[in-house]
């Protein structure tokens, strides 16, 4: 039996097919976590999602911004973007199947592993978050994805503001910091001030820093897996997975596969054409 995590998809269904045959996946015996933005950009996004659904509970997937984008076009909320690429879902004979499909899925998830925990997330995690507090954030966005009251939510989901967190909020406010915090965030400040100016880059602003070094993060030395950040690229640290490598960009979809122990890896990846 067999663990792996797999970055940003992006509708890229071939290059999931070629990994997931590259690797010898077999649901019936091996798990495997997409961590996120599994759809659009690339050209099947409705594939990606079906091949999700067949495979049943072997594939756990995690949201991201563009597939709670895609909920919120589907939703009349949003405008389709000029780039999107998500008239295979939108127009698909199976359309309400494949959004109620990801409307299950969470914003966070933690697997067991010979005894060690593996924390998911598809952006980031605040500083001020344990594990337990990200997990319990996420369920309290994941419940309103699933329940009746989607159309507000969907409303009151998207802008930059408030640009930190804080246990008072409430309404569209707390749950805008949790999405923002779990699908977008890249830089924040020492204090935990979220910073969504600088998305295509690398290298911090002055004054901010890559979520996972702010010094005293209550989630460091726990092994967090994310995706989001293809211009990053592939990171590895004792307690860190960086694994989006700009599959929908020409560059790789990658995996990593886990040994006996969370700190036994293999990266695995296989190249991508650009669209």
């Amino acid at each position: 039996m067999a663990l792996y995590c797999i970055g940003d998809i992006q509708g890229c269904d071939e290059a999931l097919g070629r990994l997931l045959d590259g690797i010898g996946f077999s649901a019936s015996r091996d798990t495997a976590y997409l961590l996120g933005d599994l759809v659009n950009r690339g050209p099947d996004s409705a594939a990606v999602l079906r091949r999700c659904m067949r495979h049943g509970a072997a594939i756990g997937c995690l949201l991201g911004n563009h597939d709670l984008h895609l909920l919120a076009v589907a939703q009349g909320v949003r405008q389709p973007a000029r780039r999107d690429t998500l008239a295979s879902v939108l127009q698909a004979p199976d359309r309400a199947a494949l959004l109620a499909w990801l409307r299950q899925q969470p914003l966070a998830r933690v697997h067991e592993h010979a005894g060690q925990q593996l924390l998911m997330v598809h952006a980031g995690v605040l500083p001020d978050w344990s594990v337990a507090d990200t997990l319990a954030r996420a369920d309290e966005v994941h419940a309103l994805l699933r329940s009746a009251e989607l159309p507000a939510f969907m409303h009151a989901l998207f802008g930059n503001q408030p640009e930190r967190w804080s246990g008072a909020l409430t309404g569209g406010d707390r749950l805008r910091v949790i999405v923002n915090a779990l699908t977008r965030l890249r830089f924040c400040s020492a204090s935990g001030r979220m910073d969504f100016a600088s998305t295509d880059s690398a290298t911090p602003p002055p004054g901010l820093m890559p979520w996972f070094d702010v010094p005293g993060r209550r989630t460091a030395g726990q092994l967090t897996a994310f995706g989001h950040w293809s211009t990053l690229g592939w990171i590895e640290r004792s307690d860190l997975l960086g694994l989006d490598t700009g599959c929908v960009w020409g560059g790789c979809l990658s995996a990593v596969r886990f040994g006996a122990t969370l700190a036994q890896r293999e990266r695995l990846q296989v190249r991508c054409a650009p669209l």
